[in-house]
């Protein structure tokens, strides 16, 4: 039994059923994420032909009607991808020409499914990008309130996870407040990897007509044409990597804090308590209120550097251009952003539903924290700090240590009396704004190619 002959491609010769699941593999599924990404991308291409004069304005037109009902459809998850129609180019393009006839057919001048795939990825990573973006700084503005709540509520600060010195529930948020706000910053680079317009590279080597890929990049509210049309295909695989790395990382920062709530929150720190909404039951221990949320999340972040690393490795150790290796990109990409967004929209509400006992923390925070600090009391006598330490450590070997809690605070910036909240919130806030005008740029883009 072989396929029916409707793939973009068909030269009417026939084809292994076999054959043809391999090559089209989850393709169908994994397309439905991108279609009314595929469909905005080709209206941008649409209103490029007709102005260039390539296709009669009229049929642009009508294209663009087709296009838009399209990505309705797409958008209420109505467009179904049948198998024997392979992926979303070709779906796309066989409901156009079954709806306009022979104007469905001219879709497709002047450009690959090369070009058109890259096309509908670089518009999805875009969006993702600055909603995750949005996601991040959402979180961090929770860590900064956090911080703010508790700025002086002391916390054992620990290394080697032995108590070391002195800190407060502040400092600790603060901690990945700024972290994220790193990420965010990082952000800002990988979203200008992606603010290339790659559609007219075709297959990889521009197409003998004279389309005006400038406008096309300008329909899409890209800032600029990725020029080199080689470079476009080369670039396949190197920018969905950098966008998974870059949710990895920030993965990374969260990994600590959930390993730290995870620890903090056990019946022998009981520093912090966690709400039953992000618990669950044993099967069999009564008892049990399981930190499952915390933990899953915790491996969600390894997850993400694992989706990272497999994009990276199918991508590698290719020669230049175009390679059927690149389908297999989709799937971890798409599911691994899925992951992301939803890891980040949990952590949202478990930072302010933490309930910190100030108390046991307090109690933890013993004398021999504040032996560092005892030994800087004494070079503000004139010791020098060597021979202070030694001192301190005598006084702690023979059980006579009694530092004095108050005599010094860390009030450099940064520090535990001063951890310079209000500048925190100021860069968050300009990071939100960045973020916001990137979409309010990729909105108004979509609402004037849509409009008639």
């Amino acid at each position: 039994m072989r396929p029916e002959a409707t793939t973009l491609w068909a030269k009417d010769v026939p084809l292994d059923a076999a054959i043809h699941r391999f090559t089209v593999g989850e393709d169908p599924e994994t397309d439905l994420a991108l279609l009314a990404w595929d469909a905005l991308g080709s209206a941008a291409h649409a209103r490029m032909l007709g102005a260039a004069g390539l296709i009669p304005e009229a049929d642009a037109t009508s294209l663009l009607r087709g296009l838009r009902r399209i990505a309705n459809l797409a958008k209420q998850g109505a467009f179904p991808i049948p198998p024997h129609l392979e992926d979303g180019h070709t779906a796309i393009e066989a409901d156009l020409t079954r709806n306009l006839g022979p104007v469905g057919g001219r879709i497709h001048l002047g450009r690959s499914r090369n070009d058109q795939v890259i096309l509908a990825l670089r518009l999805y990573l875009r969006d993702k990008l600055v909603r995750l973006g949005l996601r991040t700084a959402e979180l961090a503005e929770a860590f900064l309130a956090f911080a703010q709540t508790h700025r002086d509520t002391p916390l054992p600060g620990y290394t080697h996870l032995r108590r070391a010195m002195p800190s407060t529930f502040g400092l600790w948020a603060a901690a990945f407040a700024e972290g994220l706000l790193e990420e965010l910053e990082a952000l800002q680079g990988v979203y200008g990897r992606l603010d290339r317009c790659p559609l007219g590279s075709a297959a990889g080597f521009g197409v003998p007509l004279p389309i005006d890929r400038g406008l096309t990049a300008s329909l899409l509210g890209f800032s600029k044409v990725q020029r080199s049309p080689i470079d476009v295909q080369n670039s396949r695989g190197r920018h969905e990597a950098a966008v998974l790395q870059w949710a990895a990382s920030t993965g990374g920062v969260l990994e600590k804090f959930l390993w730290d709530v995870s620890l903090y929150s056990t019946e022998e720190f009981g520093f912090l308590g966690l709400p039953d909404a992000f618990t669950t039951g044993s099967s069999i221990m009564p008892q049990k209120k399981n930190p499952d949320v915390v933990e899953l999340a915790r491996g969600r972040c390894r997850e993400l550097r694992g989706a990272a690393g497999l994009v990276e490795q199918v991508a590698t150790g290719l020669p230049s251009s175009y390679h059927r290796d690149f389908q297999l990109l989709k799937k971890p990409l798409i599911t691994a952003l899925r992951s992301a967004d939803d890891l980040f929209a949990v952590l949202k509400p478990l930072v302010p539903a933490l309930v910190v006992k100030a108390e046991a923390a307090a109690a933890a925070s013993s004398d021999d924290l504040y032996a560092a600090h005892q030994a800087y009391v004494l070079v503000q006598e004139g010791l020098p700090f060597r021979e202070a330490y030694r001192k301190v450590a005598q006084q702690l070997q023979e059980g006579t240590f009694a530092p004095d809690r108050k005599a010094l605070t860390a009030t450099h910036l940064g520090g535990a009396g001063n951890l310079a909240l209000d500048d925190l919130a100021a860069d968050l806030a300009a990071a939100r704004g960045w973020i916001e005008a990137r979409q309010r740029t990729h909105a108004q883009a979509e609402e004037a190619l849509w409009a008639n």
